[in-house]
């Protein structure tokens, strides 16, 4: 006794440690933690949730760990068990719900019977733990509103939870649900069987039938979905969100309803504005998946732009804005960012026919304010829903153009930097119609906006939108202007490498640089007589731009070098071969020492494969310093997890995961950092097999390798 005694408390000890800030003591204790044998494991983590002396920190985690254990490892585990310890944890269980106090501590048990009973359905969909069902009812018409909530909590946590009996208990269910939210007295009990009742219908997104039956659940949902954001909570209303983006079909019988109560959520500025954004997510999302619906709702339709475009005039004065030398990643939380990116998508959704006369007078009586954050809204919603009205701004188009090019000259830095948006927005839109009509008045429009001196973002972004409309400029229509175009972006380079140099400022000189990479690359052969121009001051940029902050100038630069190359031939630029290739390859020796996000990284292994295309056979000698850091990027491995909502609630899209939900709280998610990279490399080693054929043999067996499993992982997409 003694001896178990003093196990669980060294395993109290181990729980401390897992929660320890200390990386070193952590990782010692996972390592522990792993290798206790999975009984153990069960026995000491039940204990501890147990023990309502433990330090709290200690029981949540053992709670999770349990959670977790169940979730993952439940067939490696549980099976082995003997049936009497597997009677005993399933009574545990429940009677640690009932004796438990704290709310907090008391949902984490339940995730662990959820977790439990979700294992105990068997392929037939027998439930084999009735005693889990029992206490599911007896708990939700209990007088203790503790148990209560357990009882929606688990049944949220795992709708399924009736197996093949669900049919049968159907009314039982709903019955349960519409008590909960009826009950006036306890706010926390109709947001649970509110959220329980989504998960449900989610759960049972098939079951058209199932729809019609709860149908009459959706107003006291929607009631409980506002009251709820009233009281800060917006996990209804996120639930709602999920119901408009998997069945927008069981929303059908009260979608005016449904609608309005967005609109006024999404209206309201007295709630916070992720609340607003939610809100305003649920009809842009029906836009996208019932398109059909929501357009029978014109009116809802109509009151929502001007509420997208209020969200896109929230901006903040910035009196650093206009030369700022870094480009700060959008704000995604802010009401601006979040309502053009609705207006885009609504457009897209509902089509230019219905949106494009709705918003038409709205935007040009923003272009007309003289408060600069509605012009600068207009022009990005102009810029917004190119895409979706495509062939109703096609017809006029030309009108479009002359007035946003007049903002070109606004006052106002920000509305000259949306105007910028606009124009390179519309070329990528349009192209390559937008370039045939209007090469002449846009060419010479960007270029005077480039010369904006005391605005930096200003001239960086004309040269952003020059790169966008020489991309898809056709060759033909962009050789008259060469001349033109090459005199003005060398005077800004000139200009920019000395700023560079005085004040260290790189915005625009990193726009330039791909602005001409973009030139040479549509003119082509047509280059040959400004390549001396330009090859010496950029060789001397990767010679001289080795500081950290100048990573993503370097990168540009060695893609400019090797398009430039490209472009004007291997004759022309053999001249300057050997000293790119030095350059390179002193780049490349520092690979090791580059950090995994390092910009450069990706810029390289593309101008190796451009260099490989120039030099064709003569590349090869350069294959051997080449290959290693190729073949290590194309080798990443990507992340995959898969996650219950307890999890995800710990991670986000920020961290570079993007999820995919497979129903059940549960999630599939993958790390996609790297994943470009990855993709690049691979296409890379394609390229350089294709130039140098024979000279690639001694690389094929390795390649192979890496390749053919990579197959498999592109093509294996049911999970995704």
């Amino acid at each position: 006794m003694a001896a178990a005694a003093a196990e669980q408390q060294q395993f109290y000890l181990l729980l401390g440690n897992l929660l320890s800030p200390d990386n070193v003591v952590r990782k010692q204790a996972e390592e522990t933690y792993e290798n206790i044998p999975g009984q153990s494991k069960i026995t000491f983590l039940l204990q501890a949730i147990r023990n309502t002396t433990a330090a709290e920190e200690a029981r949540q985690m053992a709670a999770v760990l349990l959670r977790r254990l169940l979730s993952s490892a439940f067939d490696e585990v549980y099976p082995t068990l003997p049936s009497d310890v597997q009677t005993a944890i399933k009574s545990e269980l429940l009677m640690i719900i009932q004796m438990e106090t704290q709310s907090s501590m008391r949902k984490k048990i339940c995730d662990i019977a959820a977790e439990l009973a979700r294992n105990l359905i068997d392929e037939d969909g027998n439930n084999q733990w009735p005693e889990g069902l029992k206490f599911l009812f007896d708990s939700v018409s209990s007088q203790n509103m503790g148990l209560r909530e357990a009882a929606l909590h688990i049944f949220w946590n795992f709708p399924g939870i009736f197996g093949n009996q669900q049919q049968h208990y159907l009314d039982v269910i709903k019955r349960m649900l519409v008590q909960c939210m009826q009950d006036q007295e306890h706010p926390s009990i109709r947001t649970l069987s509110a959220r329980a009742t989504a998960a449900f219908i989610l759960a049972n997104e098939h079951n058209v039938a199932l729809f019609k039956h709860f149908a009459d659940l959706l107003p006291g949902f929607l009631q409980a979905v506002n009251d709820s954001c009233y009281q800060n909570d917006d996990s209804v209303l996120k639930s709602l969100v999920e119901i408009a983006d998997t069945v927008p079909k069981y929303l059908r019988p009260h979608l005016e309803a449904t609608l309005q109560l967005s609109l006024k959520l999404c209206g309201d500025t007295s709630l916070n504005n992720m609340q607003r954004q939610l809100a305003l997510e649920v009809i842009v999302t029906l836009s996208e998946t019932a398109a059909a619906m929501l357009r029978k709702h014109t009116n809802i339709v109509a009151q929502t732009i001007p509420q997208m475009l209020a969200m896109m005039v929230d901006l903040e004065e910035d009196e650093d804005w206009a030369n700022a030398d870094e480009l700060e990643d959008d704000d995604f939380d802010s009401n601006a960012v979040a309502g053009e990116s609705a207006l885009d998508r609504m457009a897209c959704g509902l089509g230019g026919k219905l949106v494009l006369p709705m918003i038409k007078e709205h935007i040009m009586q923003m272009l007309q304010n003289p408060d600069w954050k509605y012009r600068h809204a207009g022009l990005m919603a102009l810029s917004a829903i190119g895409e979706g009205c495509h062939q109703q701004m096609e017809g006029i188009l030309n009108e479009i153009v002359n007035f946003v090019l007049l903002f070109l000259q606004d006052p106002h830095p920000r509305v000259r930097f949306a105007a910028c948006n606009a124009v390179g927005q519309m070329a990528t839109d349009f192209a390559p119609g937008f370039q045939k009509k209007f090469h002449e008045k846009v060419i010479a429009a960007l270029l005077q906006t480039m010369e904006d001196q005391g605005n930096q973002r200003v001239q960086a972004h004309a040269a952003a939108a020059l790169i966008n409309f020489t991309e898809d400029c056709p060759k033909s229509l962009l050789i008259p202007y060469l001349d033109n175009l090459v005199k003005h972006l060398h005077s800004i380079m000139v200009l920019k490498l000395q700023e560079l140099i005085q004040k260290g400022t790189k915005l625009v000189l990193e726009q330039v640089v791909t602005s001409i990479a973009s030139v040479a690359d549509t003119a082509e052969e047509k280059f040959v007589p400004y390549y001396d121009l330009f090859m010496p001051s950029l060789k001397h940029i990767v010679e001289n731009a080795v500081q950290k902050e100048l990573r993503l100038l370097r990168g540009k630069t060695i893609e400019c070098i090797s398009l430039i190359g490209l472009a004007v031939g291997k004759e022309k630029f053999m001249q300057d071969a050997s000293d790119v290739m030095q350059l390179l390859l002193k780049t490349q020796t520092d690979f090791s020492d580059m950090e995994d996000d390092d910009p450069q990284i990706s810029y390289m292994i593309s101008a190796w494969a451009r260099m490989c295309k120039i030099l064709g056979k003569e590349f090869q000698q350069y294959l051997p310093v080449v290959m290693g850091p190729l073949m290590k990027t194309a080798s990443i491995k990507p992340e995959v997890a898969l996650l219950d909502t307890q999890d995800m609630e710990n991670m986000s899209d920020d961290d570079g995961w993007e999820f995919v939900n497979l129903g059940d709280q549960q999630s599939f998610g993958i790390k996609t950092a790297g994943l470009e990279e990855k993709s690049t490399a691979c296409q890379m080693l394609v390229c350089y097999a294709k130039e140098l054929k024979e000279g690639f043999v001694e690389y094929t067996e390795q390649v192979v390798k890496l390749m053919v499993p990579l197959l498999k992982f592109y093509f294996h997409d049911d999970i995704l």
